[in-house]
């Protein structure tokens, strides 16, 4: 199933989408759009803002005047601001039926939502199972994709299908195994995150180990990694947890080895100047920086180009053949001329 989030489709096939959340209150525009113009330039896809009263949701129609890509709304426990938020130009909205009050207003908003023709995005996490199915099943995957469930069956009684699902959890294994009972279950496109993950290193660890599990297993349709504070780094990390399960191809992959006492140069700080130079060249090249001449050709094989050196020359090599020898002063040099050229070519 495809679902469409102003210009960007998820599902059906579609590339993964990368997510984020502005982390300022919506009401103040200038800053919102300064923050998701950046993280669009990060490589995110959506943004999601909050909103927590009328005047955020009356800011969304001078926010969408500023920025390009498609605006998510994440409301809670009130309908209004829903219905709100979708009037004044929201892309798509994240709500959880259960919190918004009566059945009539369930069905509000699913006419709402129709009348626009917007996505939903209808998710639980492990703070907001309902009752009925902790009482059942205790806290694990089934009572947190059947309470998600739940919620999805409410907006479908009045009509709505353009639906995307989440059910993410702090704990990395419950996360896993909530995403893959919910695909077994639907074929509406899911939105994958480990909730909570935490500050910037765990946080980019537990996001790579779930959200990476579940990619790899072909579960998953648009990504967000939650990190605490800043959110510029987060489509960055998304796009490399991407890359890392095969997923995207049109970047320039740079491999280096983790070096031992046979090297004798500063292999890793070119890798990671050569990273840094390639980092928005959108074209499939992988790159290799090896640490000794002995083994670092034969090593990288596969890869498209690659150096390896000592303290007195260095070899660039490609598909494993050495091409060239430099001597060490201008081998760097030499080296990113190599790439240049290749990735002009491509």
């Amino acid at each position: 199933m495809i679902v469409k989030i102003g210009n960007t489709l998820i599902g059906g096939g579609n590339k993964i989408a990368v997510q984020s959340m502005a982390n300022i209150k919506t009401e103040n525009v200038e800053l919102v759009a300064e923050q998701i113009n950046a993280l669009q330039r990060n490589g995110c896809d959506i943004v999601r803002v909050a909103v927590k009263d009328e005047r955020d949701a009356l800011s969304i129609k001078s926010l969408k005047e500023k920025v390009s890509v498609p605006i998510v709304c994440d409301i809670h426990f009130d309908y209004k601001l829903a219905i709100s938020s979708i009037e004044n130009g929201a892309d798509k909205v994240r709500i959880n039926p259960g919190n918004i009050g009566s059945e009539e207003n369930i069905k509000r908003v699913a006419d709402c939502l129709k009348a626009h023709d917007i996505p939903v995005r209808v998710g639980s996490n492990t703070g907001s199972i309902e009752k009925e199915f902790l009482s059942k099943y205790g806290k694990n995957e089934i009572s947190l994709v059947e309470s998600a469930l739940k919620n999805v069956y409410a907006l479908e009684k009045y009509g709505v299908s353009n639906i995307v699902i989440s059910a993410k959890a702090s704990s990395v294994p419950l996360t896993v195994k909530a995403y893959r009972y919910l695909k077994s279950k639907t074929d509406y496109p899911l939105h994958l995150g480990v909730t909570e993950a935490g500050t910037y290193e765990s946080g980019i660890i537990k996001s790579s180990a779930g959200i990476g599990a579940l990619l790899l297993d072909g579960i998953g349709d648009t990504i967000r990694v939650s990190l605490a504070g800043d959110p510029l780094p987060e489509p960055l990390i998304a796009k490399k947890i991407i890359r890392a399960c095969g997923l995207d191809k049109n970047y320039v992959e740079v491999i280096a080895c983790p070096t031992c006492g046979r090297t004798e140069w500063d292999s890793a700080g070119l890798a990671l100047k050569v990273e840094n130079l390639t980092a928005n060249l959108n074209v499939p090249l992988k790159v290799a920086v090896m640490g000794c001449v002995v083994n670092g050709p034969g090593e990288a094989k596969d890869c498209d180009i690659g150096i390896a050196g000592s303290k007195d020359y260095c070899v660039i090599f490609k598909k494993g053949e050495v091409y060239k020898k430099v001597a060490f002063c201008g081998a760097e040099k030499e080296f990113i001329r190599e790439i240049e050229e290749i990735a002009k070519s491509l």
